[in-house]
């Protein structure tokens, strides 16, 4: 275990850092626990780093702990209008790699005007839960792989949930299937949160795009969600995805805040 010692902002104490994990560390002054570090690695690969503290100094402290433990690059997400949070990891060290629009999507098809969409000949949607266990998790990797090979899946929304290793489809039952004839094309993810119902990934393979069938999706997730009486659903797009951008605008969406992902090479 390591451990840093530095006046408190507190009292005339030191605050010890000490790395009680793999993964985590904490902040103990006069026996209290006043801050703590976590790290966490992505299915990308990436190494995301997050401290809660309540005072500057102990922040500081803990940040520089686990910048002297960890291997760089190392990650981290703010919230943009979170300026203090912001400056801390500046200090850091950390710089602004790429921003996520945060979107609230109306699920009225009144509104959306996608009421009349209807998918391109040929193709099918399979509601979520009825999709082949084996065809939607080769889809996921053969869309992953395409992502990567382009723009980078460090592109996509910033918060990834954990998964075990290598398992990228852990819950077949929120996922709703494109399918041309007998192959699966493309796939939409929502995960019904109890606040709002966050749309976590729309992805249609690179021969089929341009079709409409990412509209067709979100068509049909929407429709499902108006129905079950849920009036607006979460999504993220990064800022620099056009396409996406266009998708969820084009229907009303309305931007609703803004997250950074800093990184310290």
């Amino acid at each position: 275990m390591n451990s840093t010692h530095s006046p408190s902002p507190m009292s005339d104490h030191s605050a010890v850092v000490t790395r009680v994990s793999d993964t985590q560390w904490h902040a103990v002054e006069d026996d209290r626990v006043v801050g703590h570090g976590d790290a966490s690695r992505r299915p990308d690969g990436r190494l995301f780093v997050s401290v809660d503290a309540w005072h500057d100094a102990v922040f500081d402290r803990i940040a520089e702990t686990m910048l002297t433990d960890l291997p760089a690059p190392l990650y981290t997400v703010v919230d943009e209008a979170d300026h203090d949070s912001r400056s801390a990891w500046e200090r850091a060290g950390f710089t602004t790699a790429r921003r996520e629009w945060g979107y609230h999507v109306p699920t009225d098809p009144r509104v959306t005007g996608l009421g009349s969409v209807r998918p391109p000949s040929g193709v099918t949607i399979v509601p979520a839960g009825e999709a082949e266990e084996g065809p939607l998790r080769a889809l996921d990797r053969v869309v992953r792989d395409e992502v990567e090979a382009g723009a980078g899946w460090r592109t996509m929304p910033a918060e990834v949930l954990p998964r075990p290793a290598g398992i990228t489809v852990a819950d077949l039952s929120k996922y709703a299937v494109a399918r041309h004839f007998d192959q699966y094309v493309g796939l939409v993810r929502v995960t019904p949160l109890t606040r709002r119902p966050r749309i976590g990934l729309i992805a249609v393979r690179a021969d089929s795009h341009r079709r409409g069938i990412a509209r067709a999706l979100l068509a049909h997730a929407l429709g499902s969600l108006h129905r079950s009486g849920t009036a607006s659903a979460w999504a993220e797009v990064d800022e620099s995805n056009a396409a996406a951008t266009a998708l969820f605008e084009g229907i009303g969406a309305r931007r609703a805040g803004s997250t950074l992902e800093l990184v310290r090479h």
